[in-house]
């Protein structure tokens, strides 16, 4: 197995930088995703070449700019890494070029695909997530909400914990999540389950659902309006656990998590499956993929990833 990079952790409790919307290759303004054209990036910059799309946290910022000024679109940029040529992936807008020693940034190990290391980008969240379940909390009766990639690098991660079979509330029909190694695809909540995952960022509709004294585990960014029953919480004994992957942490287990991860994933998924879960579009297409984030004709895939002419 390659050797594991050096280790760079985010600052505790902060979001990814925000830059400004011509730093990037897309940017959102007016409830609309727009592109912005190539800049020259100077001599030891990292070139973003591809990036990754995360739907859920796009499509809102993408709607925010409704009524609000214009914002940077994603904060998944991808290239390589000039010390180990390793995939690296930093908080920074579509296709936008970094500083290769950037806070926050992650390094895959060397061999590693453009796929896998997208996927894993999401397994490094969720790996992060179910370190900050209670200790005795039982991973084998675990229902993910959702479809997506989070959703997706949920079940993967509980797979590699050794969990064998990792039921998923979707409402989608046939979605490619169901392909996962041990996934089996639910429509409703099944009665007694002791760990549910919101990879979705919508809690509220699972909360008439929970058992008395599930784990309620939030993996997707809900809204900022979004409100949990407080007297049902109390009577039904819930325990409820942010899992949002820049909560304060251990000094190096940013990294740590990720290349644990991307290991995993190019070791034991068939590529097959990287192509029933992954799809690359060119970058110039982007605005029409954020324009079918809310409708049905949003890809199948769950995870997207740009790819950016240099």
């Amino acid at each position: 197995m390659p050797s594991e990079p050096a280790e760079r952790s985010p600052s505790p409790n902060t979001a990814p930088p925000m830059v400004s919307p011509s730093a990037g290759r897309v940017y959102f303004s007016r409830g609309r995703a727009h592109l912005s054209p190539p800049r020259l990036v100077p001599e030891g910059v990292v070139t973003g070449r591809f990036s990754v799309l995360s739907p859920g946290t796009e499509r809102r910022r993408m709607a925010a700019t409704v009524s609000e000024p214009p914002s940077a679109a994603g904060y998944m940029s991808m290239g390589r890494d000039p010390r180990s040529g390793g995939w690296m992936i930093a908080p920074v807008a579509h296709g936008a070029p970094f500083e290769p020693d950037i806070d926050g940034a992650v390094v895959a190990p060397e061999g590693v695909s453009v796929h896998v290391a997208a996927l894993a980008r999401f397994g490094q969240m969720a790996l992060l997530g179910l370190d900050r379940l209670p200790a005795r909390t039982d991973l084998d009766n675990a229902v993910v909400v959702g479809s997506g990639p989070v959703a997706l690098g949920c079940v993967l991660e509980l797979r590699r914990r050794g969990v064998r079979q990792v039921r998923v509330l979707t409402r989608r029909a046939a979605p490619p999540i169901g392909h996962a190694p041990g996934a089996e695809c639910v429509d409703r909540l099944p009665p007694g389950s002791g760990l549910v995952i919101d990879a979705v960022g919508d809690p509220g509709p699972i909360a008439d659902a929970l058992s008395p004294g599930s784990v309620l585990g939030l993996l997707g960014t809900p809204e900022a309006d979004v409100v949990l029953p407080a007297a049902v919480m109390h009577r039904g004994g819930w325990t409820v656990v942010g899992m949002h992957e820049l909560a304060p942490m251990r000094t190096g287990s940013y990294q740590t998590a990720y290349h644990t991860v991307a290991a995993h994933l190019a070791e034991t998924l068939p590529p097959d499956l990287i192509r029933v879960w992954c799809r690359t579009v060119p970058g110039e297409r982007a605005p029409n993929v954020h324009a079918l984030l809310a409708g049905r004709g949003r890809p199948q895939e769950p995870v997207i990833v740009f790819a950016w002419a240099p």
